[in-house]
């Protein structure tokens, strides 16, 4: 059975850190910045078709990798419960129950690691803060009740 994990945070959580570790640990990373950097796009938020387009393929791709098997790591931001069960609908009929990584890091935190990104690199995407704070304000923390819980 393959083990899925949710990262769950804002903008400047440490979400793909903490991804990128458990990459390391032979886990495959979905990443939706990633996939809009590969199409050469820098600015956050995404049209609503692109993101669309980009949220199927991602999809897609993490069905085809459970029914191989594989262990993945959604380094989404999985901002709303109703995107979390989304997210576990789809992964139901294949008897997974996704881990939830919640990383509450606090506001300053995060809208100083936002205000010092550079741009550099498909996790390091910039924002203003005025948008990163929305994010962060607008955020629904994950609960117990969801599934499994792990807040980092």
């Amino acid at each position: 059975m393959s083990r899925v994990v949710f990262m769950c945070g804002p903008a400047g959580s440490g979400k793909s850190t903490y991804a990128r570790k458990l990459e390391a640990q032979g886990m495959t990373r979905l990443s939706f910045d990633g996939a809009a950097w590969e199409r050469g796009l820098t600015v956050m938020p995404l049209p609503p078709e692109v993101h669309a387009e980009i949220k199927r393929e991602l999809q897609e791709r993490l069905l085809t990798l459970v029914r191989a098997g594989q262990d993945v790591v959604l380094d989404f931001s999985f901002h709303s419960r109703q995107m979390r069960d989304e997210y576990r609908g789809l992964l139901a009929p294949l008897g997974v129950v996704p881990e939830t990584v919640y990383l509450a890091t606090d506001r300053e935190t995060v809208l100083r690691r936002v205000r010092e990104r550079q741009a550099g690199h498909a996790d390091d995407f910039q924002l203003t803060e005025e948008l990163a704070a929305q994010y962060f304000d607008g955020f629904e923390m994950p609960t117990e009740d969801e599934g499994p819980l792990l807040r980092a």
